[in-house]
Order: structure tokens, then C-alpha cells, then sequence
């Protein structure tokens, strides 16, 4: 196992994870753009969010692909398959609890299920799944993780 093919793994599989979602944004599939709400998390200009949260959102693939890293160690064992697997798991805690829960909770201009008029958030909350975003939400995103994990995975165990 490669902790530097583990960090290639990170970056291309956020590359391949960031497309898939944009893509499917472009096709009319998900509205959900990641970077966007992180970047709204630390500026309410749209363009400096734009641009923020895409640092942030490498710098989370990065950080998540370290994660993977210590899970495949401490199991001994990497892959193509067991990255998708950690991936499908990712990506499923990411929209149920991440965004969903979490996020809302740190996020100063993101409304939750508790919003009232009297307040103008510059975002909805993603709801469960990210389901606020579009039907096809957690389809998308779930197989962008899935990828993400695959490709992190299999860099780690084909670079060591």
C-alpha cells in the first residue's frame, strides 16, 4: 500500500467525483453543487464561494482519502473493490448524515426544516439523501462516491 497513491487516488478521484456531479447538474439530473455549499459556508459572495469551496472540497477529498487509508491499513488489505465498498459507505454517510445533519447545523446561510419567513437563507437545506436537490440526488452522488472510493482505492493498492 502507497500513501502517495492513496493522495493520487484522492485528488483524481475528487477530480472524477466533482465532474460526475457537475455533469449531472448540466443534464439536468441533481442541483446539488458540493463546492458551492461549502464555499457559501465561509462567504456570501457567489463567485468566492465558487472558488473557496472548490479548495475545500480537494482539500475533504484529501482528507477523506487519508481516512481510507488508515481503514485499509488497519485491515491490510486495499483495492479497487474494497475502495468502491468504502466509497458506496461514504457516499451514503455523506447524505444522510453529513450534509444532511451536519452541515445545516455549522452552516450560517443555509436554512433548515426549522427556517421561518422571518429569515432569508441563501440556501435550502439539502434534506435526507439530498433529496431537496432532485429526485436523481442520491443516485448521482452515491455513484460519484462510489468511483471516488474505487479509483482512491485502487491507486493505493496498485502504487504499493
Amino acid at each position: 500500500m502507497s500513501p502517495l497513491g492513496t493522495l493520487v487516488g484522492g485528488l483524481l478521484g475528487t477530480v472524477v467525483l466533482t465532474t460526475v456531479l457537475r455533469m449531472a447538474s448540466e443534464l439536468g439530473l441533481t442541483r446539488v453543487d458540493l463546492p458551492f455549499l461549502l464555499g457559501t459556508a465561509v462567504t456570501d459572495d457567489r463567485t468566492r464561494a465558487k472558488a473557496l469551496g472548490y479548495l475545500a472540497h480537494f482539500g475533504f477529498g484529501l482528507l477523506f482519502a487519508a481516512g481510507y487509508y488508515v481503514i485499509f491499513l488497519t485491515i491490510d488489505a486495499s483495492g479497487w473493490l474494497l475502495g468502491a465498498v468504502l466509497g458506496l459507505v461514504h457516499g451514503l454517510f455523506a447524505g444522510t448524515a453529513l450534509v444532511n445533519i451536519l452541515l445545516p447545523l455549522v452552516h450560517p446561510r443555509m436554512g433548515s426544516p426549522w427556517t421561518d419567513a422571518r429569515s432569508t437563507p441563501l440556501l435550502e437545506t439539502p434534506g435526507f439523501l439530498m433529496l431537496n436537490y432532485g429526485a436523481s440526488t442520491p443516485v448521482v452522488s452515491t455513484i460519484a462516491h462510489v468511483l471516488y472510493g474505487a479509483i482512491v482505492g485502487g491507486l493505493t493498492s496498485w502504487a504499493g
